[in-house]
């Protein structure tokens, strides 16, 4: 990356902008994404480890297309395990569905038909699907009422054995947007709808070596941190994040030579850090990738209580310069809030972009849906050192011990994240992300991730600049 006119002064990504070069790359469909830290995504997208964003769901549809979420270091070990072993289980195509007996209820099925983006569950009887229940059968129905009875039976099923297009076409033919998928037997094995089939073209999942979907874990560093990395690694963790907010500390140091005594073999990140030292320094103690960034998350008060962060854009240059010097990698983390932000964090060198709040307001994460006084749609969230995170993080301390940790709380415990009416589902935000850095590459001139870096060119803007790019949606 090569700057146009030369900052004097650290950076935010509202604060730069992509120029254009001569470009051989004829589609954006010509660009691959994949990772080049060994991580195995093949979309640079992570899911923050915050516990009202990163859950199965949002873990197994992010890994079907490409990317990976990282289960937070506060749910207890037995549960991660579980977790780890679903996602595992999940298909690399066909979406998990959410299911019903027929003689489950309205209510059972309006608590859950909104875990997923294509609003449907399968009513099933025997491992066999039997019916469709939406969320307009539901409408006007009393709540005890059983599904038997408003169910669609007028059923069609995909085999396990179709391919994208064969599904795309088959659905479209019956004007149906989505229908189960049975095996042989007849048996549920999972959902598709058709813009499923399409983005089946369009993504390549993050497998392991046995073909399954990948998923990280976090661990802090403190307690047993040997003990809980060993234990994540032998649950199946693909990635495992050692997680606090001051990552260039003697304790972080600790955590990552112990965790090195067990020889992992899984890439094992750090975080997080703002600088070259903090970066150097958790490279030399055993870490193979650095999260990078301080205070620019939607849920963090950081800089405003401590003054303690860095513009990220800065710092992320920074830090990645540092870590190519070792041959490691970092992830920028937080502060993304556009697309245009993801092409920059990559511009500035990261192999990765961890994304937070932006995804909370998603069907996918783990948080109740809720709907406010004008019935839009949302979803809370807080910050990982808010008061409601902190007071679930020290459960099992003692009632004195609880209470004087609460008094030094950062960040916000609860925050309303809109669901958009129009891209509901974390995967209608991974379209619209990974169709915005292809064509950042293409104006650049670049088919990778590593070229993209190489050859971009980045200019420093005012703030007037920033707010020239901005679309209107009605007249001036």
């Amino acid at each position: 990356m090569r700057f146009i006119n030369n900052p004097t002064f650290d950076l935010t990504y509202e604060d730069v902008f992509l120029a254009p070069s001569r470009s051989e790359i004829a589609s954006r469909m010509d660009v691959d994404l994949s990772s080049i830290d060994g991580t195995g995504t093949t979309i640079p997208l992570v899911v923050a480890n915050m516990t009202a964003i990163s859950g199965r769901r949002m873990a197994e549809t992010i890994a079907r297309r490409g990317g990976i979420a990282v289960i937070p270091q506060d749910i207890p070990l037995e549960i991660v395990a579980q977790v780890i072993s679903w996602v595992k289980g999940r298909h690399t195509f066909f979406d998990t569905p959410v299911t019903l007996a027929p003689t489950d209820t309205v209510a059972d099925a309006l608590d859950l038909i909104n875990k997923r983006a294509h609003g449907a569950l399968i009513v099933v009887e025997g491992g066999k699907p039997v019916g469709i229940v939406t969320e307009a059968d539901c409408e006007r129905v009393d709540r005890f009422t059983q599904l038997q009875l408003i169910m669609s039976t007028d059923l069609i099923t995909l085999k396990d054995s179709v391919e994208p297009r064969e599904a795309y076409d088959f659905l479209n033919t019956n004007r149906r947007r989505l229908a189960p998928v049975v095996d042989k037997q007849g048996n549920l094995v999972g959902i598709l709808t058709k813009v499923g089939a399409l983005r089946a073209t369009l993504y390549s999942p993050a497998v392991d070596a046995k073909g399954r979907l990948r998923i990280a874990a976090a661990v802090g560093i403190n307690g047993d941190v040997t003990g809980k990395a060993q234990s994540l690694i032998e649950a199946g963790a693909d990635v495992l994040v050692v997680d606090t907010a001051h990552g260039h500390q003697a304790k972080m140091i600790e955590a990552l030579k112990a965790i090195r005594t067990i020889n992992p073999t899984i890439p094992i990140v750090a975080g997080n850090v703002v600088t070259a030292a903090g970066t150097r320094d958790l490279i030399e103690a055993g870490a193979d990738i650095i999260k990078v960034g301080v205070g620019p998350g939607a849920m963090c008060t950081t800089r405003m209580q401590t003054g303690v962060g860095r513009p990220k854009f800065s710092a992320v240059l920074e830090c990645a310069a540092e870590a190519a010097k070792f041959g490691k990698h970092v992830w920028a983390d937080g502060g993304v809030r556009h697309p245009r932000d993801v092409a920059l964090a990559l511009a500035a060198g990261a192999s990765q972009v961890m994304i937070g709040s932006w995804f909370a307001g998603t069907l996918e994460s783990p948080s109740d849906l809720n709907s406010d006084s004008n019935g839009r749609l949302y979803k809370e969230s807080f910050g990982m050192a808010s008061a409601r995170a902190v007071a679930a993080r020290t459960a099992s301390e003692g009632a004195f011990d609880r209470a004087r940790k609460a008094l030094f709380e950062e960040g916000i415990s609860s925050s309303r994240m809109y669901i958009n009416p129009l891209r509901p589902g974390v995967e209608d935000l991974i379209d619209e992300i990974i169709s915005g850095v292809r064509s950042s590459c293409t104006y650049a001139g670049a088919s990778s991730i590593p070229d993209f870096f190489a050859k971009a060119v980045v200019g420093i803007q005012s703030s007037s600049g920033y707010a020239e790019g901005k679309p209107l949606n009605q007249s001036w």
